[in-house]
């Protein structure tokens, strides 16, 4: 009997016969424009491939920003360069800031085979664990993301990102960005993946994702303290009321997911149970102790993050907010027909905080669609300055006044410099899409 190794690593010592491929941002041109500017308002194909096959890998990094101000900088000039913004922005040079929550108004769209409806439909940051549109530091086993300290917990700041959960695919893969926002973003990625010769076989298990929100959730009592003995004497034994992660049918399973809280009372968001519905049943037969506990940590959420669990924002980080993760990579958990996952928000559902989430699971096709809520109701809550109320009427002099002309002409003129660069690298997208496709196209052609 031939004996099996169960060093994750054991891959590494067999020759297989498989075609490693990538799907890019690379400058098709030769040159160093290596990022896409994905349009707003637009739909774009990163990358399409015959299978069969799997991605094995995703790599990205991203900006978005808003311009206030003309810089000092000829625009042309900055058009043939990395956009240098990112490493420092710098005070009187340039005035622009990033995009607070873009992160919520692109989605990550990825459809397998011949189903008409995408297996994930998931904002660009959710997926990748960046809740709130807000980056922390985390490496997971199935997701990383890498941040500077000066971009860390602010919201919209740049961030590398990684996902190597494996997306296997039978006939077809095609994987796009759909920019929801009103100005466009510069996009680098890379997309790993492999090409096989034989079909993959009928009991594959499809990678999927969704994102749920709620806000707030209907909470019965939110201005009762949490863990008092008037909310505790409350029962819940049937999850009614619970916050649902994910709802789905088919024979697969479950392997995590990623929960982003505001809270808003200022005590603790985590006083409810996990409890998941396996295959219809009524009552469920996985039920656990408390939020926390379902995340792998207990007395609150602590300030680390492990290969399968932790937290990425901790409230003592950006108080009133939360990012935890929950990898179910060893222990996934199975269904036949059906999986209901469901956390309660305070102890029988008696908060009204902001939850969202992205679950992660695998299952055979055909799986049932889902949709996403419309843009306006992605965008997380973000703190308000205090406005400084009417402001002070000065009599500008001959020499202000002119300075007020001076800066609107600058302004125009840079706006146009701008936009003609912009609109310049938007019109190079369409063709390295088709150039990415086509070449999956002779990759596939030349490995059958």
């Amino acid at each position: 009997m031939q004996s099996q190794s169960l060093n994750l690593l054991d891959q590494l010592t067999k020759v297989k016969e498989v075609r490693s491929a990538r799907f890019s941002s690379w400058d098709q041109d030769g040159r160093n424009q290596d990022y896409w500017m994905i349009p707003a308002g637009e739909s774009v194909v990163l990358g399409e491939v015959e299978g069969p096959g799997s991605i094995s890998h995703i790599w990205m990094t991203s900006f978005c920003r808003r311009i206030h101000g003309p810089s000092v900088l000829d625009p042309s000039g900055g058009g043939n360069i990395a956009p240098v913004n990112e490493i420092h922005n710098a005070l009187g040079v340039t005035w622009e800031s990033a995009d607070t929550a873009w992160y919520r108004k692109v989605l990550i769209k990825m459809t397998w085979d011949d189903q008409s409806h995408p297996s994930v439909l998931v904002p660009y940051g959710d997926f990748f664990c960046i809740g709130h549109s807000m980056p922390g530091n985390f490496a997971s086993m199935p997701i990383t993301v890498s941040v500077k300290p000066e971009e860390q917990f602010k919201f919209g700041g740049v961030a590398s990102v990684n996902c190597y959960f494996p997306m296997p695919f039978n006939k077809k893969a095609k994987i796009e960005i759909i920019n929801e926002n009103d100005v466009p973003f510069g996009l680098y990625f890379h997309i790993d993946y492999e090409l096989y010769k034989q079909p993959l076989p009928d009991d594959t298990a499809y990678f999927h994702a969704q994102w749920r929100r709620e806000n707030p959730c209907d909470g019965w009592a939110p201005d009762l303290q949490v863990n008092t003995p008037e909310v505790n004497r409350v029962a819940n034994l049937d999850g009614a009321g619970n916050y649902v992660i994910l709802e789905a049918e088919g024979n697969g399973h479950y392997v995590g997911c990623n929960l982003s809280v505001t809270h808003f009372q200022g005590s603790w968001w985590g006083e409810g149970d996990d409890m998941i519905f396996i295959d219809g049943e009524e009552l469920p037969s996985i039920v656990g102790t408390g939020a926390e506990d379902y995340f792998n940590h207990a007395w609150g959420m602590q300030k680390n993050a492990f290969p399968f669990h932790g937290s990425i924002v901790h409230e003592s980080d950006v108080p009133g907010y939360q990012v935890s993760y929950r990898f179910h990579i060893t222990d996934p958990i199975h269904f036949s027909e059906s999986i209901k996952v469901t956390i309660e928000h305070g102890h029988a559902n008696h908060l009204s905080d902001d939850w969202s989430s992205t679950a992660y699971w695998y299952q055979t096709l055909p799986s049932k669609p889902f949709g996403i809520l419309p843009v306006e109701e992605r965008i997380q809550l973000m703190p308000q300055f205090p406005s400084p109320g009417p402001l002070k009427q000065v009599a500008l002099n001959a020499e202000m006044k002119e300075s007020y002309e001076l800066a609107r002409k600058r302004m125009d003129s840079y706006s146009e410099g701008r936009t003609a660069q912009v609109e310049k690298k938007e019109g190079r997208v369409a063709g390295h899409s088709k150039g990415n496709i086509e070449q999956g196209k002779n990759i596939r052609q030349s490995f059958r």
